[in-house]
């Protein structure tokens, strides 16, 4: 199976990257993993509402040309669907079963994903209705990505 994460705007917190390092060493046994960045789109601090919308489109462009055809997407929006990480697993399980080797995972920016990206979407999840930070969004989702395959793979680590 292979795995993208896409995600707007360059890392630079260190523990960050520690942390998704880690995890994609880990996820290395079981999948291969690819971290893809896009540029964010520079934006004045208050933008009117079709600003917001204009700012999501040109992000949505960058991240649509690192998405193939072939890719199962989820895209992660706040009013996505909530699995719980065993009916995530599952999610993925049944993907890889029905011959479904390519998923790709997007994270938007500040302001979130464009319409263009969520109607490309074959699923939307949320992790809650919390608001986390984009940046600390990347490595809560790969940690879920690596226990998805532990549990998949019947490990104790899930427990």
């Amino acid at each position: 199976m292979q795995i993208k994460i896409i995600t707007v705007g360059k890392l630079k917190e260190k523990y960050l990257k520690d942390g998704i390092a880690e995890y994609q060493k880990r996820l290395g046994k079981f999948v291969k993993i690819e971290l893809i960045e896009v540029p964010d789109e520079k934006a004045p601090e208050r933008l009117s509402e079709s600003e917001m919308v204009q700012v999501k489109q040109k992000e949505a462009a960058k991240l649509l040309a690192k998405i193939n055809p072939r890719d199962y997407l989820f895209a992660l929006a706040i009013n996505g669907n909530a699995p719980t990480s065993e009916d995530f697993a599952e999610k993925i399980r049944q993907l890889g079963i029905n011959g479904q080797s390519n998923l790709a995972f997007v994270i938007g920016g500040s302001l979130g994903l464009s319409d263009d990206i969520l109607k490309r979407a074959n699923a939307t999840i949320s992790f809650g209705k919390l608001t986390y930070p984009h940046q600390l969004m990347r490595l809560i989702l790969i940690e879920q990505i690596y226990r998805a395959q532990m549990i998949i793979n019947g490990s104790p680590y899930h427990k």
